[in-house]
């Protein structure tokens, strides 16, 4: 089965706020009808179908039917018992927590309905449970734009003393046209300290912008003692989601690098163009970075799974198969629940259809962090269940075996966990992330895909030594003292999630 998407929702991970994209805190703070379940009512939980109530709405939109917050409420509920992988749990909540009327909007009431329980490790067993404005949704998961300058901020610390610094750049934007890069420091916004300013939405709304206009920062750049004032214009902006292609200058020069920071569907042709590029440059060996890809559609992981073993391992094999609850909500069968290794385009950015080029190799090194989520596990569990050596270097992931089909109803998207991820071998039991192969911290000193950057240059040692050099994290540290090297990025749900489309 192909994926697509569906539509609504905001942000709602652990630490980040909906909405106002609240990400920095103060002190102590912290659709389509194609993605609709076709699963009859069941009779024991005294509900109507969703789709009894769907776009019935209080404020409704040109097509849907006039209606109540009621309405909207049991299309909330009855949608999330059709088709959360954990349903049961929800059905074992207290009264008044299942009570509708204990909640002003369908919004906060879905907000409440997810499991209560916990993993092995002790985390939220449900940590992406969220909603987003459908029209906004719609924008970014179609064509990739978003409001911002081209950089993406890690967050070392989001409340005082706060840190922010540069993780990456895109070309041709605002902020390269500024001379910001890697490793620079955000110190103020808009005249407000961010270190230790009280002032919170006048800092996201500058570093989170979700409208066009002009923000001015104090940046201290990389290896810079003095600080300088910039002003950005904030815009719309389609990423660049692959970035560095290259193969490394010698001793390294068998090997390939490729940042990919996203599996939006611009990125089917930008992956093509850079498998093509290390292809004509004869490499043997491929180091991906996914240190900053939180996920977004399923086939754009597959397609890149494919280009990279090639047709030989991966022929007639499971790229992921989608475990759902004991309903089977959306009726689908044994093998409408696979994503084989597409070995053509899905028509994302490519014509559907277009033939894939690979590098057909057998092992690959992956720098990853606790950014990498979601679609970007896909490709590490996909290329393991059939046999592809996968290094990881760096810290543990994200853990987000899970997907959605999102779901509009009354113009907001709603996301739901409705389904685990498994490769060929039936693995996909990593809700508490994936290890490193061998552990090195992220280094803000050195641009990405520079030999001497810290994730970088231990999967090289390693690919060369077969040994993951000791202390290698701590020099890193050492480089930039104090610093906490594992640091948050604030993203989008379409850029931290995997997404399934319906063809």
């Amino acid at each position: 089965m192909s994926n697509e998407p569906g539509k609504v929702a905001r942000a709602a991970r652990v630490g980040l706020a909906m909405a106002a994209a609240l990400t920095l805190a103060s002190c102590g703070g912290g659709g389509g009808s194609s993605g609709a379940s076709s699963a009859p009512p069941d009779p024991s939980s005294g509900l109507v179908a969703s789709s009894s109530v769907a776009q019935h709405c209080a404020a409704p939109r040109s097509g849907d039917i006039q209606g109540t917050v009621l309405d909207e409420k049991s299309w909330v509920r009855s949608w999330v018992d059709e088709t959360y992988l954990w349903y049961s749990d929800v059905r074992a909540l207290s009264a008044s927590t299942l009570n509708a009327n204990s909640y002003a909007s369908a919004v906060n009431y879905f907000n409440a309905l997810k499991t209560p329980l916990v993993t092995a490790s002790g985390k939220p067993k449900d940590q992406f449970h969220f909603i987003y404005d459908t029209p906004t949704w719609v924008a970014l998961s179609h064509s990739g734009v978003s409001y911002g300058y081209g950089f993406e901020i890690a967050l070392v610390a989001n409340t005082p003393p706060r840190q922010a610094l540069v993780a990456y750049t895109s070309p041709g934007t605002p902020a390269v046209t500024a001379n910001i890069t890697r490793g620079a420091q955000i110190l103020a916004v808009d005249g407000v300290d961010l270190v230790n300013g009280a002032d919170v939405n006048t800092l996201n709304a500058g570093l989170f912008p979700t409208r066009a206009g002009s923000h001015t920062f104090s940046v201290l750049d990389a290896g810079a003692s003095v600080p300088r004032n910039v002003t950005l214009n904030a815009a719309q902006l389609v990423e660049a989601t692959v970035q560095n292609v290259k193969a490394l200058a010698p001793p390294n020069q068998s090997v390939g690098y490729m940042q990919f920071n996203d599996h939006l569907a611009t990125s089917e042709a930008q992956l093509v163009d850079a498998i093509n590029q290390l292809k004509a440059s004869n490499v043997t060996d491929l180091v991906l970075d996914l240190r900053y890809n939180g996920g977004g559609y399923l086939d754009v992981a597959s397609e890149l799974a494919y280009m990279i073993a090639g047709p030989g391992p991966t022929a007639g094999m499971v790229f992921e198969q989608q475990t759902f609850n004991d309903k089977n909500p959306f009726q689908l069968s044994a093998a409408q629940t696979i994503t084989p290794f597409w070995a053509v385009a899905q028509g994302l950015s490519l014509s559907r259809g277009t033939s894939l080029p690979t590098l057909n190799l057998s092992r690959v090194y992956v720098l990853v962090g606790a950014g990498t989520c979601s679609a970007s596990e896909a490709v590490v569990n996909g290329l393991r269940g059939v046999g592809v050596q996968v290094s990881l270097i760096g810290a543990i992931t994200c853990g987000k075996p899970y997907g959605f089909y999102p779901q509009d109803n009354c113009g907001t998207t709603y996301f739901s966990i409705q389904f685990k991820g498994v490769n060929q071998l039936g693995q996909g039991d990593y809700a508490d992330g994936l290890a490193p192969t061998c552990a090195a911290s992220d280094d803000f000193t050195h641009a990405l895909g520079d030999p001497g950057e810290g994730r970088l240059a231990a999967a090289l040692s390693y690919r060369t030594t077969g040994v993951c050099v000791a202390g290698m994290a701590t020099a890193q540290a050492a480089r930039a003292p104090g610093m906490v090297l594992e640091p948050t990025l604030v993203r989008s749900p379409l850029r931290e999630n995997r997404i399934y489309r319906h063809q």
